[in-house]
């Protein structure tokens, strides 16, 4: 177990991600159907060429969960970078990455799988931390937040649809599916809402697959030669580093109530993952 590289790999990872945060965020002028094209267009230069260098099967043998998992990918990710139009981008990374929370849920429905009490205990801990953010923050946009937390419900039921998938596909097939999907939706939606990029805007929009490629790719690293209980919770990095590019570059506000509620939503989601890697569920 090589602990030093995994933590390295994992603050590389969060901060690509925090860069493309920024970066949709920056492109606040281009509608956000084109952000989901571009996002999703560019990062297939790289999925379709790991495929083909490696030999692997493009279609995969799951069709049915996989394009379910890529719809289901693809609007999350839509409505995300809509709630970035509204909320701070620490605040919308924070509230999407309350997730498992959902995912828990539908892991309870679907899978029948069993939660145990003092997990529920730390998801209201991150409950809470929504609450406090909607109800006692008053900077916290109503349609944001809606559009934020839907995304985080979908992203939940992909948690859901991959653990289905299993290791009957590999993990480039499942990426490849889904940014193949979320680029024909972009595409499709973006026709009739077509704002012509500027020169600068350009390399921005084809940035955002190179960081989502490198920031898949190092917290695969993290998680391939560390422990899951020392790499997963410093995915929750990402919020840090998103939240300070929105301070430092976008002069966002962060009031006393938003870092509260952003602690408790973090802080229950951490001690989740610290509580499943030393109990057997």
């Amino acid at each position: 177990m090589d602990v030093k590289n995994a933590i390295k790999y994992m603050v590389l990872s969060t901060l690509a991600f925090a860069c493309m945060n920024a970066t949709v965020k920056y492109l606040k002028n281009i509608d956000t159907y084109q952000i989901v094209f571009f996002r999703s267009l560019s990062s297939l230069f790289f999925t379709f060429g790991f495929l083909l260098k490696n030999k692997i099967p493009i279609i995969g043998k799951n069709n049915k969960l996989l394009i379910l998992r890529s719809i289901t990918g693809a609007s999350s990710m839509l409505l995300f970078f809509m709630s970035v139009k509204y909320l701070s981008i620490g605040t919308a990374v924070a509230l999407r990455y309350s997730a498992p929370i959902f995912a828990a849920i539908f892991a309870v429905i679907l899978l029948r799988e069993r939660i145990r009490p003092v997990q529920w205990l730390f998801f209201i801990i991150s409950f809470v931390g929504i609450i406090v953010l909607k109800g006692l923050d008053t900077s916290i946009n109503t349609t944001g937040l809606i559009l934020v937390l839907i995304a985080a419900v979908l992203s939940g039921l992909v948690y859901i649809i991959i653990n289905k998938i299993g290791k009957s596909e590999h993990p480039a097939v499942i990426v490849n599916y889904f940014m193949v999907t979320a680029t024909v939706l972009g595409g499709v939606l973006s026709i009739k809402n077509w704002i012509t990029p500027s020169g600068t805007d350009w390399f921005f929009l084809f940035s955002l697959g190179v960081f989502g490629y490198f920031g898949q790719i190092n917290m695969t690293k993290a998680f391939q030669i560390a422990s899951t209980n020392i790499v997963a919770p410093l995915k929750y990095v990402e919020v840090v580093f998103t939240a300070t590019i929105g301070v430092l570059i976008f002069s966002e506000v962060y009031t006393l109530y938003s870092l509260l509620g952003i602690a408790l939503i973090i802080g229950g989601l951490i001690l989740n993952v610290w509580y499943k890697s030393r109990v057997k569920l």
